[in-house]
C-alpha cells in the first residue's frame, strides 16, 4: 500500500463534487476550485504502511463514533482515505450535507471556517480520483461512497479528492448503484449514522448544530491506534498562523 499512497501525492488535477444528482449545486468554477485546494499536513499522525488491505478505520465524531472498513477492492479510493486520514486532512471537517432517509456528507475542508459557509461542499484537496465502480457493491445502509459531480461535466464518474457520503437508507440511494463508487461499509455506528441524519438542518442541508468529525483513527485488533501528536501551530504576534515558507526565512536584525 506504500507506494501506490506516495504515488498519490503527485495528483494534480482538481474538481469537487456533491454526491446527489438532483440535490445541491453540481457547477463548479474550476478557477474557485483550484484556489480552495487544501496543502496537506507534513507530520503524518500514522504510518500508513503498517496497515492492512481491508484497513479499518474509526471517525469520531462530537456526536459519536462511526467505525468503517476501506474494501481492497477498490485500491486508490483506499489509499486515499488512508492518505488523507495520516496526514489528519478530515480533522475538524463537518457533515455539511444531512438528508434525512438518504444519506450524510462530509470531507469538505472548506467546512472548517464558518466564513466559507456559502461554498460549504466545493472545497478539496486539490485532485480526483479515477472511478472504481464495482457492480458488487450496492448503496446498502452504511455504505461508504465518493462523492462527485455530475455526470454532464464529469463523464468518467471522477470521485471528489476527499468528500465522501455514507448511506442512511438504502431505498432511497439505490438509484445511485454503479454511478459511483462504493469503497467501504459501516462495521459499527449505524445508530450514530441515523442520528446525525435525524438532526434538524437548514435549507441548505446543513445541520443546525454542527457535526464534527474530531478525528480518523486507523483501528488494529479491535483497538485504535495510537497516533502521532498533531504539531502545534506556529502563530505571530497578532495570532495569525506562520506559513512553514515564512519560519525559515532569516530574521532582520534589530537596530
Amino acid at each position: 500500500m506504500k507506494s501506490n499512497i506516495i504515488n498519490l501525492l503527485i495528483i494534480t488535477s482538481l474538481v469537487l463534487f456533491s454526491c446527489k444528482g438532483n440535490k445541491g449545486n453540481q457547477q463548479q468554477d474550476d478557477q474557485l476550485q483550484k484556489k480552495d485546494s487544501v496543502k496537506m499536513a507534513t507530520t503524518l499522525a500514522f504510518d500508513p504502511a503498517t496497515l492492512g488491505e481491508e484497513p479499518v478505520f474509526d471517525i469520531n465524531t462530537n456526536v459519536g463514533t462511526i467505525r468503517i472498513k476501506l474494501y481492497k477492492e477498490t485500491p486508490k479510493h483506499r489509499d486515499n482515505f488512508v492518505k488523507l486520514a495520516s496526514e489528519r486532512f478530515y480533522d475538524n471537517i463537518l457533515f455539511h450535507r444531512v438528508i434525512n432517509g438518504f444519506m450524510i456528507q462530509a470531507g469538505d475542508p472548506l467546512t472548517k471556517d464558518t466564513v466559507n459557509a456559502a461554498r460549504f461542499g466545493t472545497g478539496g484537496p486539490g485532485y480526483t480520483i479515477q472511478a472504481e465502480i464495482n457492480p458488487k457493491f450496492k448503496h446498502k445502509k452504511g455504505a461508504l461512497a465518493a462523492a462527485r459531480r455530475g455526470d454532464a461535466g464529469n463523464p468518467n464518474r471522477e470521485s471528489s479528492g476527499s468528500q465522501f457520503y455514507l448511506v442512511q437508507v438504502a431505498a432511497s440511494c439505490s438509484q445511485l448503484d454503479g454511478q459511483y463508487t462504493i469503497f467501504g461499509e459501516t462495521i459499527s455506528g449505524i445508530n450514530i449514522i441515523d442520528q446525525i441524519a435525524t438532526m434538524p438542518t437548514d435549507r441548505n442541508d446543513r445541520p443546525v448544530s454542527d457535526v464534527k468529525i474530531i478525528s480518523v483513527i486507523p483501528v488494529v485488533d479491535g483497538k485504535q491506534v495510537t497516533v502521532a501528536k498533531a504539531p502545534t501551530p506556529v502563530v505571530d504576534a497578532n495570532g495569525n498562523p506562520v506559513s512553514q515558507e515564512q519560519q525559515n526565512k532569516p530574521q532582520q536584525a534589530k537596530k
